[in-house]
């Protein structure tokens, strides 16, 4: 197996056939012609590349899928793309949608018992804004009723008095018990989920969907700062990537003064804790993530962008893009590299937002206007 990186060019002279758009193109190959999206419609939590084998079916990474293949759909204009992100909607719509319980569940599987039979809210979400796009694309009103069940069940079985149950257990809708890992709390990266609401109140013109959201905004506010070190040693990579989900939620809210502070603070601080931690563990999505937010925050008049920093962030992003002749692997990314070696498996939720980063980045560099944060994957 051969694996580089590509090489970006950082300067305006980035045309239609650059490094970058064929990055872009690679990563739609793989997205379509890798096997990450199973016969049913569904997406593999990730590939194995050990093993030559897919994860488990992830509702919450088939939602990434659909927002990925549409932004890479909008840019490339290839209809392979959107067949696939429909493919995608019908599987969550039809198939993994429990229409009895009215939830969806974390994972899927046609036959196979599952190890974990619950919902989370962070996936409800993400699942949620793909649908809303999908449906503004294709008009298929199923993938509006399925965001707004999705919607309906955050709000009705994760909010309590105090914050959000992050999972809950099916068929009770009891809360699952919460521990050190991040995934496992309500903590400041909820709100990227949370983001959720603030789509369909856009979408249904209903602006009590707003008031959920303000409140996890508000809660954030608070506790976000700690968030990044509050584990040890490299485990701080991890949460830079849930602490990257607060930072995108802040773009929604750029015109509130407190909000624009934490988002110029978390921003230096996202980039210098990246930087210190990297040489030991890197995962690819955390400075897609990082130059996906300093980019909009610039568009926003928010934060002047450091171009020398958002240059590095552009290639650390692109240098885990995968190539080789076996389909599996070639276009997609990688998931990180703990002192300098490679994770063993390919991640659809990598490919997603370093494919973002890298086209945000060459818009950029282009002299481009970028598409509205709210295109965010």
């Amino acid at each position: 197996m051969r694996s580089t990186g590509s090489q970006l060019l950082t300067t305006p002279e980035i045309h239609t056939r650059s490094t970058a758009t064929a990055s872009l193109e690679q990563g739609a190959k793989w997205l379509l012609h890798s096997g990450i999206q199973e016969p049913s419609g569904g997406v593999a939590r990730y590939h194995f590349t050990d093993r030559q084998q897919n994860a488990r079916i992830s509702t919450e990474i088939t939602g990434y899928f659909i927002s990925s293949a549409l932004d890479l759909h909008s840019r490339l204009a290839d209809t392979r793309l959107l067949d696939a992100a429909h493919r995608a909607g019908v599987f969550l719509a039809e198939k993994a949608w429990n229409a009895d319980l009215a939830v969806m569940p974390f994972e899927w599987s046609a036959s196979d018992p599952l190890p974990e039979n619950a919902t989370y809210f962070f996936d409800n979400g993400i699942i949620a804004r793909a649908l809303l796009r999908l449906w503004r694309v294709t008009g298929d009103t199923r993938f509006l009723t399925c965001a707004i069940g999705c919607g309906e069940s955050m709000r009705r079985d994760f909010v309590n008095p105090s914050d959000i149950h992050p999972i809950l257990s099916l068929p009770s809708k009891q809360p699952f018990p919460r521990d050190a890992r991040w995934s496992r709390q309500s903590d400041c990266y909820q709100t990227k989920s949370a983001l959720a609401w603030y789509d369909l109140a856009e979408a249904t013109g209903d602006n009590s969907w707003l008031t959920p959201f303000d409140s996890a905004i508000e809660r954030a506010l608070t506790t976000h700062a700690a968030f990044p070190e509050a584990e040890p040693g490299i485990r701080v990579m991890d949460r830079l990537h849930a602490y990257g989900y607060f930072l995108e939620a802040c773009l929604s809210r750029t015109s509130d003064p407190a909000v624009a502070a934490a988002l110029r603070d978390g921003i230096a601080r996202a980039a210098t804790l990246l930087r210190r931690v990297r040489p030991e563990f890197e995962r690819s999505d955390v400075p897609a993530q990082i130059l996906r937010v300093r980019l909009w925050a610039d568009a926003a008049g928010i934060l002047a962008l450091d171009e020398s920093a958002a240059a590095e962030e552009a290639s650390w992003a692109a240098s885990h893009q995968m190539y080789g002749d076996a389909a599996n692997i070639d276009g997609g990314f990688c998931f990180g590299r703990r002192s300098g070696s490679p994770a063993p498996f390919v991640n659809p939720v990598s490919t997603a937002f370093c494919l973002q980063a890298i086209a945000l980045w060459q818009d950029r560099c282009a002299g481009r206007a970028l598409p509205s944060w709210q295109t965010l994957v």
